[in-house]
């Protein structure tokens, strides 16, 4: 079995604050630290589970923040950006199901650092007249390629949301969101000890009956919708002749399917840049 580990590190246990999340200070340095052991813990937990091959999607931001050399050494990893697939880079390499680490609620979510893709640029994005986040968009682009999402971790608002598109798949609850900045969190050590649990429950699961695990499609052709978090962002993203400015912070685009709503959502999100 064959499996792709995508994680993000909003959902990591004892990560509240954006400066946790960015490059450049301590706090970073410790946070992406918890990512990686969150991520060896599941490491370990499929393979104990029989997994055979693991590859580790680094999905935060400029998707180079886990500690190579802290990485099990049975994994290996899809690192740095521009990368077509995203958060799902590696999924199109014969991987057999997809689970989810340290991933968090969308944007407007009530979870902790709660956003979709890009806090700065989008405030919400709807895809086929369902609301997502990274997770919904992510795993609708691993059902095109015949992949399931059978494992997630995050805080309890993460779970909420996405339990719907996942029915059969495990969770793993780090935290609870008091909001979008607090609430408690398991330890470390504790949430590794639990991701690794459920990892391997996870896992088992699959192998125990792999076609019964359903995948989140949806069906294409789809809409697109996206509010920007501010009008210059619309102005900036409507340049694009794909989209049509429905009134001055929302606009919208037809898509054939998930990856190719994603690869102009993730191109948008580079075009903010300019903004900043």
């Amino acid at each position: 079995m064959n499996i792709l580990v995508s994680v993000d590190i909003e959902g990591v246990a004892g990560v509240f604050h954006p400066e946790q999340t960015r490059a450049g200070n301590v706090e970073y340095e410790r946070a992406r630290r918890w990512m990686t052991d969150e991520a060896n813990a599941v490491i370990r937990g499929a393979l104990a589970a029989g997994a055979v091959a693991i590859m580790v999607n680094d999905s935060h931001g400029g998707f180079r923040n886990l500690l190579p050399d802290l990485l099990h050494p049975q994994a290996r990893m899809v690192l740095g950006k521009p990368r077509v697939l995203g958060m799902m880079g590696g999924v199109d390499h014969d991987v057999d199901a997809v689970m989810l680490v340290g991933y968090h609620s969308r944007a407007q979510g009530r979870g902790v650092l709660a956003h979709t893709t890009n806090s700065f640029a989008f405030a919400r994005v709807w895809l086929g007249g369902q609301e997502l986040g990274e997770a919904g968009l992510y795993g609708a682009l691993a059902a095109e390629h015949g992949v399931p999402v059978i494992f997630g971790s995050g805080d309890d608002a993460f779970i909420e949301e996405n339990q719907p598109l996942f029915a059969h798949a495990v969770f793993a609850e780090t935290k609870k969101a008091y909001g979008a900045n607090s609430g408690d969190s398991l330890s470390p050590a504790a949430s590794c000890a639990l991701l690794e649990e459920r990892a391997q429950q996870a896992v088992a699961k699959f192998l125990a009956a792999p076609a019964s695990m359903p995948l989140f499609r949806l069906p294409g052709p789809l809409r697109c919708r996206l509010q920007t978090q501010t009008v210059a962002q619309a102005d900036l993203f409507s340049q694009l002749p794909i989209l049509d400015r429905v009134d001055n912070v929302t606009l919208e685009f037809d898509a054939p399917g998930a990856e190719y709503a994603v690869r102009v959502l993730n191109s948008l999100s580079a075009m903010s840049a300019m903004l900043r």
